[in-house]
């Protein structure tokens, strides 16, 4: 399967290229995002949900694909990583 990048809010992930009408597709890929920038930010599931302020529980069900995360959110999710890591790095 080809690869695309993949760019959110400054966070760029490589991703399987997908049927953008296909739903579970795109639930796929927005899971394997939102794992790949909680990696980025360095901290497991229970320290990244409680510095989101979002249920653990919540967090879990996006990243094992059982919910649907909206994009909007991991949008604001990176945003938020993306800035956080800029400020350490300065």
């Amino acid at each position: 399967m080809k690869k695309e990048k993949y760019n959110i809010e400054g966070i760029e992930i490589e991703v399987d290229k997908h049927d953008p009408n296909d739903k579970d597709a795109k639930r796929r890929m927005l899971a394997y995002c939102f794992r790949m920038i909680r990696q980025e930010s360095g901290m497991n599931r229970k320290d990244f949900a409680e510095w989101l302020g979002i249920p653990y529980r919540t967090m879990q069900e996006w990243e094992l694909e059982r919910r649907a995360m909206p994009e909007y959110v991991l949008r604001l999710i990176a945003y938020k990583v993306y800035n956080e890591k800029s400020k350490k790095e300065e």
